[in-house]
């Protein structure tokens, strides 16, 4: 396969860790096209037998933070435009699902960014302790503290949530 049949690959995967990154789907969009465009021009940098997906996270991981860094903006009070999508909706098990997607995305949001990345990484995507510490530059203990401290704030908050 080449690179951008395999990137094309885990592309939905890349989106689901922008947007739990930014917090927001539109500005995850923005983020993973910005990884992508990235990646590409450096694909000679990238290791062929190496995992592809951890080297974009680590490129989106960055990119994130230089762009928080540029914008020091404040969170955003704005609904995204899917949370309207089931408005109405007449099937209870549907609306009952899509509440509780709301709440886990809610206490998701509410987590510090450590926490929120490590359980995204590990959780969300399926990377290994080992695979997501080195994406985020971290020791292996301090992966598994975050992901510790993370699970158990989102247990409390989905507690308080249900």
């Amino acid at each position: 396969m080449s690179f951008e049949s395999d990137l094309l690959a885990i592309l939905p995967r890349l989106r689901r860790f922008a947007a739990s990154l930014s917090r927001d789907r539109a500005d995850g969009d923005d983020l993973c096209q910005a990884a992508l465009e990235r990646g590409l021009k450096a694909r000679d940098q990238w290791q062929p037998g190496t995992r592809l997906d951890s080297w974009m996270y680590r490129i989106m991981r960055n990119l994130w933070i230089d762009e928080a860094r540029a914008r020091q903006r404040a969170a955003k009070t704005f609904a995204p435009e899917e949370a309207g999508a089931h408005v109405g909706h007449a099937g209870d098990r549907d609306v009952e699902a899509h509440m509780m997607l709301s709440d886990v995305d809610r206490a998701m949001q509410a987590l510090p960014e450590e926490q929120r990345e490590a359980i995204a990484l590990v959780l969300v995507e399926g990377l290994s302790y080992k695979e997501a510490a080195a994406v985020l530059g971290v020791p292996m203990g301090t992966l598994t503290s975050r992901l510790v401290r993370g699970r158990g704030a989102l247990l409390e908050l989905m507690g308080e949530a249900a």
